[in-house]
């Protein structure tokens, strides 16, 4: 898609601007320019159109070629002194594979969320009689969390007891806030101190307990299995695309063992159990 006349397209920018800010004020209790203006300004067209670009490594100049509009008036565009027109904004959308409606709906606000301590609940190791660890999310009120992170008080075991390994997919970090921690993973066993962290899979049998006559308090991760998926639009030779799609048939099979796997393992706690907080 081509424009042979950018700079026309700029002029017409103007003129509409202005044809607008005439026409509007000459009414009795119509909304001003100066309305109409702010209103636009608090959509943030042009940092919108700027991360698009920004996010694709793109420059101004090539940006300009793909839409027919010069660097110069994109760079405009972009810092908030010239307002597109609808026409100059559906040439951007397209470039981007995006709706006219994305520039104006509200943007959407990053995440942030503070879990004070008196809303926590402590709760107990889940499916015994008699708990050896209690612990709280930290994370229970993210939605979709990528993560979830604990804080965990283990009891010293009492005689004759013992904790049992367990697995779940994703990995998974522990950080001894004080006292002593025996994790076990695979075949080895390992003592951790106060001050001591360990990042490990968590695909391999594990299991921890108190190492100590008084609790320990630690700070607990864990961190979900990602199954990244990507496409591509390149064209390739039809018998490497054959060889491809039989490969990515292979990959799919392996994934969806791998998701029914893991199917049932929702915000896991210290023991590898599903949480529901």
């Amino acid at each position: 898609m081509t424009d042979k006349k950018p700079k026309a397209e700029e002029q017409e920018l103007s003129a509409a601007s202005a044809t607008m800010e005439i026409g509007v004020t000459e009414e009795k209790g119509a909304i001003d320019g100066a309305s109409a203006e702010a209103f636009i300004a608090e959509k943030h067209i042009g940092e919108r159109i700027k991360r698009l670009r920004l996010k694709r490594s793109m420059g101004l100049v090539e940006l300009g070629r793909q839409t027919g509009l010069s660097a110069s008036f994109l760079s405009q565009l972009e810092t908030g002194r010239v307002v597109p027109t609808l026409r100059n904004l559906a040439r951007v959308s397209i470039v981007f594979g995006k709706d006219l409606a994305y520039f104006f709906e509200p943007e959407p606000q990053p995440m942030f969320r503070i879990h004070r301590k008196k809303e926590r609940t402590r709760m107990p190791q889940s499916g015994v009689d008699d708990p050896t660890y209690y612990f709280e999310s930290l994370g229970y009120m993210v939605p979709d969390r990528q993560l979830d992170p604990y804080i965990a008080e283990f009891l010293p075991l009492r005689k004759g007891s013992d904790v049992k390994a367990h697995v779940h997919p994703g990995s998974e970090f522990l950080y001894v806030l004080s006292g002593e921690l025996e994790i076990r993973h695979a075949d080895k066993v390992h003592v951790l101190e106060a001050g001591d962290g360990v990042y490990f899979d968590a695909n391999t049998p594990h299991a921890y307990r108190c190492n100590g006559e008084t609790p320990a308090q630690v700070i607990i991760v864990t961190m979900h299995q990602q199954q990244a998926q990507t496409t591509t639009n390149t064209l390739r030779p039809l018998n490497v695309a054959r060889q491809g799609s039989a490969r990515e048939a292979g990959t799919t099979a392996a994934g969806k063992n791998g998701v029914a796997a893991g199917a049932g393992v929702q915000a896991p706690r210290p023991n590898g159990s599903s949480a529901s907080l």
